[in-house]
């Protein structure tokens, strides 16, 4: 497409309950009124691809797109946006999607190029990723460990995920957090979740609306206009190995503490100080040197009473150069700049939020944990015989 062709706008528009996702797009709506709804709902089944229903709303917009089809969520609704393109120009399509997506990994597979295919990228632009967040339904998500789900990523199903999971993930993904005012102003809960979200994702930019008023002006200009490096931010999200988001100080009893280290941990002394590390954190990412996995990066996750260790990926080396061609411009410059002749990339960094921590014990516990001189000169062949309680023990 020329560049004479102005292109549209895409925002996208998340939820943590029906009423608060709606609230997010009657405010995008008031404030850009000739905008184009395209609303989602995808039912996943246990294999093969989801159902997707859309439901389209918008002047100049055919009604036939409003119906259900069997089929891969990406492609479906990169036909839509761009059936929606060609009826109206230049559209801002405002998107609603649903709980069942995961959000990061949907957004960066419906804007790759795919060989045959019309880009995405060539007819709209990416505004910011909005979600609603109702304050009650959000700190009900952060206590529910207790089941999990599975949701979409934009190439298969996910690996079972709690409800706390899903929850601080759909905060840590958006450009921008819509809050409803309570209509009782003794009601404290939303002050403390908009504390809690501002430390699980800094970067974001935190808007108090009112239920009751219909005007747009609520919502920060920014909301409304193209982010042009969103898809490069997107994927560097998703790598094993990111940029860490701290915010400094104590917002209503809330902080985050980070801890780094450039030596392995020994896996069963960590999982012996996992209830003292823990004490008090809501959410907790990151990645890990584990000394029964040398080669691999041990992705670090906890959301409510929930932790998770996986193997991740594997650590940049010398001479790789189709793993550093894959790797983001960011984890390539965070390689660069931490980059130790023996040791390469590998180091522990992690970043826990939660009320009143106690940055010292929490710290020292994890400290603790790391292999001591006479662990480390063992080399990764001596850490082999490390008993790993958390990932299990590695056939010899």
């Amino acid at each position: 497409m020329g560049s004479r062709v102005p292109k549209g706008l895409l925002s996208v528009v998340v939820g943590n309950t029906p009423a608060a996702r709606g609230l997010a797009v009657d405010k995008v709506v008031c404030a850009v009124p000739g905008a184009v709804v395209l609303a989602v709902s995808v039912h996943c089944r246990d294999d093969g691809f989801p159902v997707v229903q859309r439901l389209v709303a918008g002047t100049g917009v055919p009604q036939s797109m409003s119906q259900a089809a069997t089929g891969d969520p990406v492609v479906i609704l990169r036909q839509d946006l761009l059936a929606i393109r060609r009826a109206v120009q230049p559209p801002h399509v405002v998107l609603a999607l649903p709980d069942e997506l995961d959000v990061l990994p949907f957004l960066v597979e419906l804007w790759r190029p795919r060989i045959g295919a019309s880009a995405l990228g060539d007819y709209y632009a990416p505004a910011p990723v909005l979600a609603g967040i109702d304050p009650a339904a959000f700190l009900a998500e952060l206590g529910c460990v207790h089941r999990a789900a599975r949701l979409w990523d934009g190439a298969d199903h996910t690996d079972p995920l709690t409800p706390a999971e899903i929850a601080a993930r759909r905060v840590e993904a958006a450009d921008g957090l819509i809050v409803p005012t309570p209509p009782n102003p003794a009601d404290c809960r939303a002050g403390g979740v908009a504390a809690l979200a501002r430390h699980l994702n800094p970067s974001a930019t935190l808007a108090p609306v009112s239920r009751q008023s219909e005007s747009g002006l609520e919502l920060p200009p920014s909301f409304l206009l193209p982010a042009p490096h969103a898809l490069e931010e997107w994927r560097a999200r998703l790598e094993p190995v990111t940029v860490p988001r701290l915010r400094p100080g104590t917002d209503q009893g809330v902080s985050s503490v980070r801890w780094r280290a450039r030596r392995p941990l020994h896996p069963e002394r960590l999982a012996d100080t996992l209830a003292t590390v823990m004490a008090g954190v809501v959410r907790s990412r990151g990645h890990l040197w584990l000394s029964s996995r040398p080669e691999a990066v041990v992705s670090w996750r906890s959301a409510g009473a929930h932790v998770e260790l996986r193997v991740a990926g594997r650590w940049l080396e010398p001479g790789a150069e189709s793993a550093w061609r894959a790797a983001s411009p960011q984890r390539r410059t965070l390689a660069s700049w931490f980059w130790h002749d023996y040791y390469g990339e590998r180091r522990g960094d992690i970043t826990f939020t939660g009320a009143h921590l106690d940055r010292g014990r929490l710290c020292s516990a994890l400290d603790a944990a790391l292999l001591d001189d006479a662990e480390l000169a063992l080399g990764s062949e001596g850490w082999a015989g490390f008993p790993d309680p958390l990932l299990g023990d590695l056939p010899r």
